[in-house]
């Protein structure tokens, strides 16, 4: 290792080092220029890095407030919402999902696909569509909507797909229609007149779903930022309440809607005046009311290009329910055969009472039941013996919490076990040797 006494002359070409022991007095390393470069690119990361936590924690941008605007302003000004408004909006939106248990599901403008990544986890939803004129933007999000490993580990009890679709939501697209949900948050202020004057003929008119959520944001609340323009620069307007619930309404009536107004991000005290920063409007199809066309009467209108799509396993998909079954019956049988081998020996050293097969047994039996899930364990057939094989029935398995909750009967259990386990001569009980090689038996030792 070489030293360099450093000078005025060479002090930009070497990197200066120092020490806890404190800094070496005219000397340094020497170190190549792209070490050097490296360094000062990390060394600037960290350091706006820092400055831009310190910026966040002191709520010195708009963007807390307001999206997609980045103007410092006074930290005394600015409104700070937990959570963020737009985490509140998704939230909304989310446990509406959760109480009507839609099965079809379109968010409309989807931009970064983070609602939808949201709203794939419920169960209840079979068909999720993402639409946005950004394709750039779905390409690059897609990934995020495909299967973790445990939704492979776990699958779903429904069937579950995922489509991104590139296109304008003034657009007819007949793949859109028959939906029981569509969201557009935070979208009809990006539309310029013409197709804000399109957007309800489209989604009101053509798709026609059962229910709509509209997010806009509510003008009045923005006094109270320190902006005096739009909260973003692609708005082409913003509304108060008046105005966006005289537009809903006269949709509503037209289209034979009912609409209800609520918001959400709360102004603060002394303000309760101007409303929520964000207002929405949920829109119901009224039940005597015609509905929009038909998919059976609707020539196929495929104007979006589909830019993602992926499908999730599920119980409905044979390959997965027997994956899922024979995992669970394998499981279940080596259980029960440990237990009865712990009842033999039991007997075998004459311990007084035989222990019953319990519902749970603390090291073998993993499952807590209910009541009613003992009650029907063991009101179904016993396993048995016969000579050196075990038998466990199908109806005792499936009497099992895990394998109860399958989309499937005794017959259909028989016909997706028969050539991956080996059953009774009648094909109504599991049939495994009761001894294993490997077992552990207290007397051996």
């Amino acid at each position: 290792m070489t030293f360099k006494r450093v000078t005025e002359s060479n002090m930009d070409d070497v990197g200066c080092f120092s020490s806890e022991m404190g800094r070496t007095r005219g000397f340094c390393l020497v170190a190549p220029d792209f070490l050097i470069q490296s360094l000062r690119d990390i060394s600037e990361f960290f350091v706006s890095r820092r400055l831009g936590d310190k910026m966040e924690e002191k709520n010195m941008q708009c963007d807390s407030v307001v999206d997609d605007n980045f103007e410092e302003v006074c930290p005394e000004k600015v409104i700070k919402f937990k959570p963020p408004l737009y985490k509140q909006r998704y939230q909304f939106v989310r446990d509406l999902v959760g109480r009507h248990e839609p099965k079809k599901v379109a968010d409309l403008g989807c931009g970064d696909t983070e609602l939808l990544r949201l709203l794939k986890i419920y169960p209840c939803i079979q068909l999720l569509v993402g639409v946005d004129i950004d394709e750039e933007k779905l390409q690059s999000n897609g990934h995020h909507l495909s299967p973790f490993l445990g939704e492979f580990v776990k699958p779903r009890d429904l069937d579950l797909t995922v489509t991104l679709y590139h296109g304008s939501v003034v657009e007819r697209d007949s793949r859109l229609l028959g939906f029981d949900l569509i969201t557009c948050i935070e979208l009809i202020e990006h539309l310029d007149s013409d197709h804000l004057a399109r957007f309800p003929e489209v989604v009101f008119g053509y798709l026609s779903p059962a229910m709509i959520v509209i997010s806009t944001p509510n003008s009045e609340f923005n006094p109270l930022f320190p902006i005096v323009t739009l909260r973003d620069a692609d708005h082409k307007f913003e509304w108060n309440r008046m105005e966006f619930q005289t537009w809903a309404l006269q949709v509503a009536n037209r289209y034979n809607y009912s609409v209800e107004f609520t918001g959400v991000g709360k102004p603060p005290a002394g303000a309760e005046h101007v409303g929520f920063c964000t207002q929405i409007g949920v829109f119901w199809r009224n039940s005597g009311g015609a509905p929009g066309p038909c998919v059976s009467q609707q020539h196929d209108q495929h104007v979006y290009k589909a830019v993602y799509t992926v499908s999730y396993p599920s119980l409905q998909q044979e390959r997965v329910l027997k994956f899922e079954l024979v995992s669970e019956v394998l499981l279940q049988v080596e259980r029960l055969r440990l237990w009865h081998l712990r009842t033999l020996r039991e007997q075998k050293r004459g311990a007084g009472t035989v222990p019953k097969e319990p519902s749970v047994a603390p090291s073998l039996m993993l499952d807590l039941f209910t009541e009613a899930e003992k009650a029907r364990i063991e009101n179904s057939p016993k396993p048995f013996c016969e000579g050196s094989r075990f038998f466990v029935p199908l109806q005792r398995l499936l009497a099992y919490p895990r394998l109860h909750r399958l989309p499937v009967d005794e017959e259909r259990m028989r016909s997706l076990l028969a050539d991956s386990v080996c059953l009774s001569s009648d094909g109504s009980a599991v049939k495994v040797d009761l001894r294993n090689t490997w077992d552990w038996e207290p007397d051996d030792y």
